[in-house]
């Protein structure tokens, strides 16, 4: 498999992935001057009059790692972190390559990434932080149980989360309480959002409001966070099942990191017509 070139006469491609139904337009600019601009985020984001993505990932040069990746949410703001579009980039080049294993850096750091058969993808989110100013809040306080209604737990894996621990994860008003926390004083780079029901020691009910896009069906981010929050309140093991709108995924918070593995999908390819580009 040959990786898509960039051709100034037919306009700019894309590819179109996503995990669990959480999706993504990727740009592979390896070797290729920088196209992407808050600008172009933001009209592709567009559902109507764009492509429409939760996340949008540029995939560069890696230096001494296999490849370096940029995310970007559906506002145009910024992601250190985006673990469902780092396992479908990371299934993406190892089938292009033939590895069987990467290492991906982006602004959260070097992340390893494996082929697990069966069609499953394993990313390697890094550790988990869980210092008020590493995640960063406002203010120093207990990040196992904010002072906010519902005492929800903090963690940062890269980017920020807030996770509420509730008996019906259905009963809630994502649409609706989802902002209000993303814009919560004590988050001043906002935040990302679940809210989580457990179901066993080895098993979760999550839904999430991300950061920047709105209600996903998926967050690889968020079920590394939700996963982290549970295990420190005591709540269920280190291995467990996170149960997603759009599916499920395997999380372990081991001694090298969190680990996170589940299915991939590249939808399709497309191209950016020089009409598109030249409108912004």
């Amino acid at each position: 498999m040959t990786r898509m070139q960039s051709n100034s006469d037919t306009g700019l491609p894309f590819m179109k992935m996503h995990g669990l139904g959480n999706d993504f337009v990727v740009m592979d600019e390896r070797g290729l001057p920088p196209r992407v601009t808050p600008a172009l985020v933001a009209a592709l984001a567009d559902r109507n009059r764009g492509v429409g993505f939760d996340q949008m990932a540029i995939i560069t040069d890696g230096g001494n790692a296999d490849l370096h990746l940029t995310f970007f949410n559906a506002d145009g703001s910024p992601s250190a972190a985006c673990g469902n579009a780092t396992r479908c980039i990371a299934r993406y080049e190892m089938d292009r390559t033939c590895k069987t294993s990467l290492t991906i850096t982006t602004d959260r750091g070097v992340l390893l990434a494996r082929e697990e058969g069966n069609g499953l993808t394993s990313v390697n989110m890094g550790h988990p932080m869980t210092d008020w100013d590493e995640i960063p809040l406002a203010e120093d306080v207990d990040t196992l149980a904010l002072p906010i209604l519902g005492a929800p737990t903090a963690t940062s894996m890269g980017n920020p989360h807030c996770t509420f621990f509730v008996d019906d994860v259905m009963a809630i008003d994502l649409a609706a309480i989802g902002p209000t926390i993303e814009h919560h004083p004590l988050f001043p780079e906002r935040t990302n959002v679940q809210f989580a029901q457990v179901i066993g020691e080895d098993r979760i009910r999550m839904r999430v409001w991300e950061r920047g896009t709105g209600i996903t069906l998926a967050s690889g981010s968020s079920s590394c966070a939700t996963a982290v929050a549970a295990y420190r309140r005591g709540l269920t093991r280190a291995k467990v099942e996170i149960v997603l709108d759009g599916g499920s995924l395997q999380v372990e918070w081991r001694d090298d990191g969190v680990w996170m593995t589940g299915p991939t999908m590249h939808a399709f390819n497309g191209v950016l017509t020089q009409q598109f580009l030249d409108s912004l």
